[in-house]
């Protein structure tokens, strides 16, 4: 009879049509596979149950969050390994359960795994969510779920700037808070922000942008996040920085905002919250609080266009450990949102490699203070975001996802925006 190992790689390369190119350990101690290749451990039988009960990568992600599945060696190939298998099969025959040798191979399986049902999903995951998508309320607790993990566990992860969002690498030698200090002035200098100018920072985090602007280019800042968490760690940082007088933070929904006009309206790493069905009263809501000539820079990531747009789901895993309720979409998509909204659109940069960076620059850290993660979280939010930050990076680098900033003018009737006639003069 031959071992769990060999059993599972056999099975598994039946139903996937495919070479598994991983080595496998499994719970009895054998090993299976190529050498020389990330291990994929599993710790557990109760991780094929997870599996077979959700196929795809929520199955995974909960066997992985309950430590019953684990990588020993280099986690970025193990990834790039199962994405070719898993997100990236378009040119591989998928199995079907009219043959008689895959409803074989599941028999077998179901056999290894042991006694169903699966053991319930761990504790990290989301609490069912009822109601209408991107309420207020139901908005502000998803983003609770998410940055309320603990000030102390960003530091550890963020570092000392505390940008969560892509650095802007001049070259990948740099250090991450530098990259991110040069992200924050490539935003100010796009919406030109000059001494005694008024600016809303939309989805504010822990007030890198807001202490940037304001000590750097000498403008006004409001300030505006859902967390109050991020918050508290804001309005303290910019009482140490001395510029209360310049800074006001907000624990304010940005369909609250009601004193404008503003001169410019940064919204880095928050529009990825908004939805599809909210994001053209997004648009028009930051439309109205510019001053005619006024900037918007939107920051977010994309997701690429599919043939069958109504097929699209939000992602399982993210949604149910990640950011519940998050959406993403094709860059096209928000620039023709925020044209319908009334604004001109004058220029859009693609900065998808530098999100690969910055996410394994954050994973660095995260393994670099492994057990004070773990003590400030718990080991399965730990292993959620090693996991969660990995595989995005790994998604930027092999071009799944991307990144942009996008540029807009809320032009008035006059057609003069503001703009110089040489492109891309903020680079300097």
């Amino acid at each position: 009879m031959p071992d769990a190992a060999q059993r599972l790689t056999t099975l598994a390369e039946q139903l996937l049509g495919a070479e598994l190119p991983l080595r496998l350990r499994a719970w009895d101690g054998s090993e299976y596979g190529p050498p020389n290749t990330p291990t994929l451990v599993i710790r557990h039988r109760r991780a094929l149950r997870r599996i077979l009960f959700r196929p795809g990568e929520l199955g995974l992600a909960r066997a992985w969050v309950a430590g019953e599945i684990d990588v020993e060696g280099d986690l970025y190939e193990a990834l790039g390994a199962i994405s070719g298998l898993v997100w990236e099969r378009d040119d591989l025959p998928g199995p079907s359960l009219r043959d008689a040798p895959t409803r074989a191979a599941v028999r077998e399986l179901v056999r290894l795994a042991g006694p169903f049902p699966p053991p319930p999903p761990p504790r990290e995951e989301v609490r069912r969510r009822t109601g209408a998508l991107h309420t207020k309320i139901r908005d502000r607790r998803a983003i609770s779920h998410h940055y309320d993990v603990g000030n102390d566990f960003y530091e550890l992860v963020l570092g000392p700037s505390m940008v969560y969002s892509c650095a802007y690498w001049e070259s990948p030698d740099n250090t991450l808070e530098q990259a991110q200090r040069d992200k924050l002035e490539l935003v100010c200098r796009k919406l030109d922000l000059t001494p005694g100018r008024r600016l809303l920072d939309v989805g504010c985090g822990w007030g890198s942008m807001a202490v940037h602007a304001a000590r750097e280019h000498g403008v006004r800042v409001v300030g505006i996040t859902l967390s109050r968490e991020q918050a508290t760690y804001a309005r303290k940082r910019i009482a140490e920085e001395g510029l209360t007088d310049r800074i006001e933070i907000r624990v304010q929904d940005y369909r609250d905002v009601r004193d404008g006009p503003y001169d410019a309206i940064s919204s880095i790493g928050m529009a990825e919250h908004v939805g599809s069905a909210r994001y053209l009263e997004y648009a028009r809501d930051l439309h109205a609080l510019l001053k005619p000539g006024g900037r918007l820079l939107n920051h977010q990531i994309a997701r690429r266009p599919l043939a069958d747009e109504s097929a699209y789901s939000i992602d399982e895993f993210i949604d149910a450990y990640v950011f519940p309720d998050g959406e993403l979409s094709p860059v096209g998509s928000t620039v023709t949102q925020l044209e319908t909204a009334g604004f001109e659109v004058r220029d859009v940069e693609s900065i998808r490699e530098h999100y690969a960076l910055t996410l394994c620059r954050w994973v660095a850290n995260l393994e670099a203070n492994w057990p004070q993660a773990v003590r400030l979280s718990s080991p399965g939010r730990a292993r959620v975001w090693r996991l969660y930050m990995a595989a995005s990076a790994m998604a930027f680098r092999r071009n799944r996802i991307g990144v942009n900033q996008v540029l807009a003018v809320r032009t008035p009737v006059s057609g003069a925006s503001g703009l110089p006639l040489r492109a891309r003069t903020w680079k300097g």
